[in-house]
């Protein structure tokens, strides 16, 4: 017998998804990969491996992961606040954690350079102490900060709201403390959305272009990320090189969604079982 579906027109629904990733995402990706590999192989490997390129696998990818990190701390703080408790001013608080997925990532980039440069505001009172953030690994740590933080919070704070506070009223019954209510019965509720969060932060900034390019200084060696190493290939004709880097960054970011995917199936399995 056949199985029928709730919805009607499951068949086309279907269809035209297929025909809608396939046009925005497969054919895209396919030309790239397409376009790496006819050229020679010689090429590409010089290209991915060269030692300023590999200097801006160390900017994009360890900075990108030590903000990721980050946001993990804070982000769950923020999350916990605005789910747990009511004070003045929380809606606006709240629509404040949306604003780097509301904002021009090049006008976030104006902005922290504008607070942080030498001359302006907490980079001017920072410069007597032989402090500089603008144009240094520290500006770009920031920028991946601000991007990535959403992320964490809109991906805790959801199952902190599902908790439920008899959980934590019968720890305190049986004598445990805060600290150890935290670990024994909330940390471990949390840790699948929490690694979730932080993976996808950490993809999201390992991309990151306009609110970096800005602030970091770009220059070469220090503080030059991978994205921008594409732009200057297609600007010198370097299609090919600038191909290979693209390939470079998919496959990364391939690897990282798959993981927020294994996480993501983890906790929902987690919270079926519960």
């Amino acid at each position: 017998m056949r199985r029928r579906h709730v919805l009607p027109g499951f068949g086309l629904s279907l269809g035209y998804t297929l025909l809608y990733m396939g046009l925005i995402v497969l054919i895209p990706m396919s030309a790239l990969a397409m376009r790496v590999f006819s050229g020679s192989w010689e090429h590409f490997w010089q290209t991915v491996t060269d030692p300023r390129v590999v200097a801006s696998y160390r900017v994009s990818f360890g900075l990108s992961f030590l903000a990721a990190l980050l946001n993990g701390v804070f982000g769950v703080m923020a999350a916990w606040v605005l789910a747990r408790y009511q004070f003045p001013g929380r809606r606006i608080l709240d629509a404040m954690v949306d604003l780097p997925f509301a904002l021009p990532t090049a006008v976030a980039g104006i902005a922290l350079t504008a607070i942080y440069a030498p001359n302006d505001w907490i980079g001017a009172l920072l410069e007597p102490y032989g402090i500089r953030i603008a144009f240094t690994q520290i500006g770009i740590f920031i920028a991946l900060t601000f991007i990535g933080f959403p992320f964490v919070v809109r991906t805790v704070q959801p199952v902190i709201l599902q908790l439920s506070a008899e959980l934590e009223e019968a720890a305190a019954c049986l004598g445990a403390n805060r600290w150890k209510t935290f670990r024994r019965v909330i940390f471990p509720a949390l840790l699948p959305s929490i690694l979730t969060g932080v993976t996808l932060a950490y993809g999201r900034a390992v991309g990151e272009f306009g609110s970096v390019v800005f602030i970091a200084g770009n220059i070469p060696f220090e503080t030059e990320i991978t994205p921008l190493l594409i732009i200057s290939k297609l600007e010198q004709y370097d299609y090919s090189g600038a191909a290979a880097l693209g390939f470079v960054m998919l496959c990364a970011s391939l690897v990282i969604l798959l993981i927020s995917n294994g996480l993501q199936a983890w906790n929902n399995s987690r919270n079926g079982t519960a």
